[in-house]
């Protein structure tokens, strides 16, 4: 297993579109193998590939404290939501900044698990966020994108003056 880097914002790779996995097999199954390693060394809830550079339809999350409930969801896909609320939500991308948005507190997904069957999965609270987040990933965008312009940019003035200092 490898813990693989982290692209952080305002890197541009983080707005690609990731393309459908085609075939599930032994490269992808490694991939969710240490994108998993990854995600609970950083320490975080989420990761999609696009966050790690690998721009395939592919996310990993375990939102319990225990990390004994690992998701993967390859080519996911938001059947129905439902409800609304609000959360702080944080990101491996952006470290260090949490900002509260608006998401549907229950989603249905289908996907693909990791040995390439299809699955249904029923999702509420933080994990239906979580997936959201991931998926949002997955096309190109950030939870910086449903703030304003402002704060998206004192986000990105901050986070680059981090980035000179630790270079």
């Amino acid at each position: 297993m490898s813990i693989l880097q982290i692209l952080h914002y305002p890197d541009p790779r983080l707005r690609n579109v990731a393309a459908p996995v085609s075939t599930v097999d032994d490269d992808i199954r490694r991939l969710v193998d240490d994108m998993f390693d990854t995600m609970y060394d950083a320490p975080g809830i989420g990761l999609a590939a696009t966050q790690v550079n690998v721009h395939r339809r592919l996310l990993v999350a375990d939102v319990s404290d225990s990390r004994s409930e690992p998701v993967c969801l390859i080519n996911p896909v938001i059947a129905t939501s439902s409800g609304a609320d609000q959360m702080e939500e944080g990101c491996l991308s952006l470290p260090g900044v949490f900002e509260a948005v608006e998401r549907a507190n229950y989603i249905e997904v289908q996907a693909q698990d990791q040995y390439g069957q299809p699955i249904e999965l029923e999702a509420d609270g933080l994990l239906a966020v979580c997936i959201q987040h991931e998926i949002d990933h997955l096309d190109g965008k950030l939870f910086v994108d449903y703030l304003s312009q402002l704060k998206r940019t004192r986000i990105r003035k901050k986070l680059e003056k981090i980035q000179k200092q630790s270079s």
